[in-house]
């Protein structure tokens, strides 16, 4: 696969999927690993899009109907990751703020055995997670028969402090 071309600010489409594709989580995260490399972002900047992004298809395809898209484009500051569903409604999301993933229990209060198991529960983490990875530039956008979910990464600055391509 070659490193998508954005230059001219339209979304590229990396990649379409049907709902109960086996593998389509994995195979987003190594398509969008894959072009954000060729696009010169490496490391931590790399891994953290990659799990958010895969925290964004998860929702898609447990709570949105299909077809799907992962699209990138670039704009004047950033590259936008997006995960595209056909249900336009927009999730209700609770609120949070930075840090809340880990949020210290007031002195005194240990909770009880149901604050165990909402900390331990596996639903309900992932926006939070994907707020923390993508720090807080992370949205939805929504059209008359679709929506998208979004992170943004700042465009990748080469070694002489200018942005990549």
């Amino acid at each position: 696969m070659n490193s998508p071309s954005m230059s001219d600010g339209a979304p590229v489409v990396l990649w379409r999927w049907r709902g109960g594709e086996p593998g389509a989580l994995a195979r987003a995260r190594t398509v969008l690993a894959h072009a954000l490399s060729g696009l010169g972002y490496d490391g931590e900047a790399v891994s953290d899009a990659v799990l958010a992004v895969s925290e964004l298809v998860a929702n898609a395809v447990e709570h949105a109907v299909g077809p799907y898209e992962l699209r990138l484009h670039r704009t004047a500051s950033d590259v936008i990751c997006e995960v595209v569903d056909h249900d336009p409604r927009i999730p209700e999301i609770p609120p949070f703020g930075v840090g809340a993933l880990l949020l210290p229990v007031e002195e005194g209060q240990s909770g009880g055995p149901g604050a165990l198991c909402a900390l331990l529960s596996e639903r309900g983490r992932g926006l939070p997670i994907v707020h923390e990875l993508a720090r807080g530039a992370w949205g939805l956008r929504r059209s008359r028969v679709s929506k998208a979910a979004w992170i943004a990464l700042p465009l990748p600055v080469d070694g002489e402090g200018r942005s990549g391509e």
